[in-house]
């Protein structure tokens, strides 16, 4: 069973085919995917197919993605979650994306807080990581903000409009975590 997590003013879900609409919102905001490593989508059956590739992912055991909605309101604001999940060696990458209209809240501090504790607690991960382009100062800053450290930098790691970008790789690890 898919687990629900729940902040002070947050829901973290499933992300079912109802939710195409709003993933769609997401990922076809050039704003939002300019720093995603994912070309802006254009049609909606492009978020239907992400939904059914986090599906498969969390059915694989490859990784695990949440919807986030606000407690008392309908529909997603944005996603997070672990991409390339390997549980043989206990670590995984920290995803997320918010809707422009929801930046600067601290929604994806307090879902990530959460998100974190799971795969600490649940998933039983000793290493969590992050990759974000240089360029990326809002998701730079908020990874630093919640303990994680910057490792270095992956040259030419990332295409995003067709163009290779270097990104910065963070980890946050179990046991060096702040409290």
């Amino acid at each position: 069973m898919f687990p629900v997590l729940e902040t002070e003013r947050l829901i973290l879900r499933e992300i079912h085919k109802e939710d195409s609409q709003a993933i769609f919102a997401n990922f076809s905001n050039r704003d939002l995917t300019r720093y995603f490593g994912q070309e802006t989508l254009v049609r909606i059956e492009q978020a239907e197919d992400i939904i059914d590739f986090f599906s498969k992912n969390y059915n694989e055991k490859r990784g695990i993605r949440w919807g986030i909605e606000r407690k008392g309101s309908k529909g997603l604001i944005g996603t997070i979650g672990f991409n390339t999940w390997v549980p043989k060696n206990k670590r995984a990458e920290i995803g997320y994306e918010i809707h422009p209209n929801h930046w600067r809240k601290g929604y994806i501090s307090e879902a990530a807080s959460e998100v974190l504790s799971y795969g600490f607690e649940e998933m039983e991960l000793t290493r969590i990581g992050a990759v974000v382009f240089l360029e990326n100062e809002a998701s730079n800053k908020l990874l630093t903000k919640i303990g994680f450290q910057k490792e270095g930098i992956l040259r030419d790691y990332m295409y995003q409009d067709g163009k290779a970008h270097d990104t910065f790789v963070y980890s946050l690890l179990k046991n060096k975590r702040p409290s």
